[in-house]
């Protein structure tokens, strides 16, 4: 539970509990209004409580996220390379024996192909 005491978790509490705060004072302050008389005021009676009870949800998801990140708990991921790779390997074998100089450029272009998926 400390890791939600560090400064900016602290802010998001902050922030979190001012949002909620605010958007119950912006549905009793159009409750006021549409007593008054301002019929499209009723709507926002409603839609104000609705973004608060938003605002804690979201907070509530952003801490149970943080706390499914905890790395001790879980057992690593175990990548399985694709089916078609082998098949793959194999081709660049057979175009190693009929072209060693088309083998040496197709291994180059996997190589560039892979280094800019892991950038994604």
């Amino acid at each position: 539970m400390r890791r939600f005491l560090t400064p900016g978790w602290l802010g998001l509490h902050a922030l979190a509990i001012t949002l909620f705060v605010a958007f119950l004072g912006f549905g009793w302050w159009q409750f006021d209004r549409a007593q008054s008389g301002n019929d499209r005021s009723w709507a926002y009676t409603f839609e104000w409580p609705i973004f608060a009870i938003f605002v804690i949800v979201m907070w509530i998801k952003m801490m149970r996220d943080e706390l499914g990140d905890d790395p001790a708990g879980k057992a690593p991921k175990v990548i399985e390379e694709p089916a078609e790779a082998e098949v793959k390997r194999i081709i660049i074998r057979q175009q190693e024996e009929e072209d060693p100089q088309l083998a040496a450029y197709n291994r180059y272009l996997a190589r560039l192909n892979s280094e800019t998926h892991r950038r994604d």
